[in-house]
């Protein structure tokens, strides 16, 4: 397994390279990047065939700089060049463990006076910038701008909703350590973060004017290839988003398959699940002792085959809701059917066990049924859903 980046890059070139960024973190970065740009890429184009109307926001006039605004900007730029300047008085620190080294009290004193007058100097030069203009001004707020702000919104609550829902679903593991659950790495549960997320982005674009049924498709294939992934970044880090265990020898059918993707014992993985393996020192020195189906990879795959497929499909679906309603099946029966060979917290229901996901995942694939059903027979109404356009 490759915790950090810096075990990839190093396994890659077969040179070491210290890089301590998480694996797990980095691709979910690449992930919300990528879902990032196919939304504005579906915003833009149900804008100019005017299934979405822009949206239009009021740009204050500029005031010149007070003071305080440029104190709090040099205490910014003071700290961000205090921590980063680390990376270069320190560099083999700073990289071995980034997380550890920017929540220190550990950095460059000379690089926090770099950064506390380059952020003085780009406030005074934006000040200046604008100084001639009067006024509020009327304009379209920018697709960038736009997603953007929608992204930030998704991240922090999809972070939020996701950390909810695995303290719901490991409760004893909460109550044994609150602030350690609450505060760690892992411990994340994607449809916490994508209920959580919906409901905000939800508000957001409901608020900005903009119809949520529309934004809701143009996120759609976004949200899919952002699952699949995602979930590069289990398998590269052995997060604990495995499979259960897996002795069964493999089918000649699959013989052409690598063994690691049929069964796989994720050493050093950095769940630290499993036990010692002999000869390591360090704190990724684990192996699980029994192989399992590696299932972060099949939910890859999953993820970008119905990537492909709702892609494809966004230009003929014209109903508002359609796309998504689509996404919602696709989704809902990849996860109920991985569920089956997956580990995770089973709730029992009278004779019937579930797992969390099973549970969600079977009211998703409902609620797709539905929703095509209604974007059929109220695809008018969909269509009104949302405010007329406004200052924002």
């Amino acid at each position: 397994m490759f915790p950090t980046l810096g075990h990839l890059l190093s396994y890659l070139t077969g040179r070491e390279i210290i890089l301590g960024f998480p694996t797990f973190g980095f691709m979910v970065a690449v992930s919300f990047l990528l879902a990032a740009l196919t939304l504005k890429s579906e915003l833009r184009r149900l804008t100019e065939a005017g299934f979405l109307h822009p949206v239009i926001q009021k740009v204050p006039p500029p005031t010149p700089p007070t003071p305080t605004i440029y104190l709090f900007h040099g205490i910014l730029g003071f700290i961000i060049g205090y921590k980063f300047g680390l990376a270069v008085t320190d560099s083999r620190l700073f990289f071995a463990d980034p997380a550890r080294a920017l929540f220190s009290l550990q950095g460059s004193v000379a690089g926090g006076i770099l950064g506390a007058a380059l952020f003085v100097l780009l406030r005074y030069r934006e000040s200046k910038r604008f100084s001639g203009s009067s006024g509020p001004t009327i304009r379209p707020m920018p697709y960038g701008e736009l997603v953007g702000n929608i992204t930030v919104v998704a991240a922090v609550s999809g972070i939020i909703g996701a950390k909810i829902f695995h303290n719901l679903e490991y409760p004893q593991e909460f109550l044994a350590d609150p602030v350690g659950s609450l505060f760690s790495q892992g411990g994340l549960t994607f449809y916490g973060g994508l209920l959580f997320g919906i409901a905000a982005v939800g508000w957001y674009v409901w608020k900005k004017g903009l119809n949520p049924i529309r934004v809701a498709d143009a996120a759609a294939p976004g949200l899919m290839l952002a699952y699949g992934v995602g979930r590069i970044g289990c398998q590269l880090s052995g997060d604990g988003d495995w499979g259960i265990v897996n002795l069964r020898p493999k089918p000649s059918l699959l013989s052409w398959l690598p063994d690691w993707m049929w069964a796989y014992n994720y050493p050093h993985n950095v769940a630290g699940e499993g036990i010692p393996i002999p000869g390591c020192a360090g704190p990724y020195c684990t192996i699980l002792p029994e192989p399992v189906f590696p299932t972060p990879i099949y939910e890859t795959i999953a993820g970008l085959f119905l990537f492909s497929i709702l892609w494809a499909l966004r230009k003929r679906f014209q109903r508002p809701g359609l796309l998504f309603s689509v996404y919602m099946i696709f989704n809902g029966f990849e996860r109920f059917w991985i569920e089956k060979i997956r580990v995770n917290a089973q709730y029992h229901l009278g004779f019937i066990s579930l797992t969390q996901a099973e549970i969600i995942s079977s009211f998703l694939l409902v609620g797709g049924v539905a929703g095509i059903f209604l974007t059929r027979k109220y695809h008018v109404f969909l269509e009104k859903f949302s405010k007329r356009p406004k200052n924002s």
